[in-house]
């Protein structure tokens, strides 16, 4: 069932072509659980294909990114805590998650924004907290921007990648490898390829993290 939702999602992408980008990525942000691989890898992979230009690809990616984190960082504020636990069982989103973020957020501030979107599960609810905090939406916008535009231009290179090794395949088995039960060898190598692009990411997470409480630590003591 998932696999022929995202089979849809993927021929909507490519019929309406930078705008689906935009709205696949909106949704993937906001509050809506659907992998951003399946977006923007096969984008690359057009880039690569020259049937897509890469940077019209990847800037229309950050603005989806950034529009769907925005609809949480405002549905926050407009609704509140309350409306947010009370319904956030029917997207996968429960009591306990909230608290988990707000306790983040609460303890790294607003530099958590940035790191949030680098971190699978957490990218798409991170702006919650942010709203409820009322968090400088300017401040909101540069961090949210920045995270999500690292994360973005990772699954694009790699798309570009996977076509650059992978010359055959199509966008369909690029969105199979992450939806099939059963994919090829090949299908199993990108979703390594993807698999260790995330593993990097936390890895930079951690640098940036530990970096910025060495730096908050040096402010405290001046």
């Amino acid at each position: 069932m998932f696999g022929e939702i995202v089979d849809f999602i993927v021929g909507f992408v490519g019929t309406t072509g930078y705008f689906g980008i935009f709205f696949m990525m909106f949704l993937e942000s906001s509050f809506v659980p659907f992998p951003s691989e399946v977006v923007m890898i096969p984008a690359g992979y057009l880039a690569y294909k020259g049937q897509m230009d890469m940077t019209l690809a990847i800037i229309c990616g950050i603005l989806g990114s950034l529009a769907g984190a925005l609809f949480n960082y405002y549905l926050a504020i407009k609704f509140g805590r309350e409306f947010l636990v009370r319904y956030g069982k029917y997207f996968f989103f429960s009591e306990s998650s909230m608290q988990k973020m707000e306790n983040y957020f609460k303890k790294h501030g607003e530099i958590s924004t940035f790191v949030g979107r680098l971190i699978m599960g957490v990218r798409q609810y991170i702006s919650l907290p942010a709203g409820l905090a009322k968090m400088n939406l300017l401040k909101f916008s540069i961090y949210t921007s920045l995270g999500a535009g690292i994360w973005v231009i990772i699954l694009a290179i790699l798309g570009y990648y996977i076509g650059d090794v992978f010359s055959a395949f199509s966008t369909e088995d690029i969105v199979h490898a992450f939806t099939s039960k059963e994919p090829t060898q090949e299908q199993s190598t990108i979703k390594t390829y993807t698999k260790k692009a995330g593993l990097y990411t936390l890895a930079f997470v951690l640098i940036v993290s530990i970096g910025y409480i060495l730096w908050q630590k040096f402010k405290t003591k001046k």
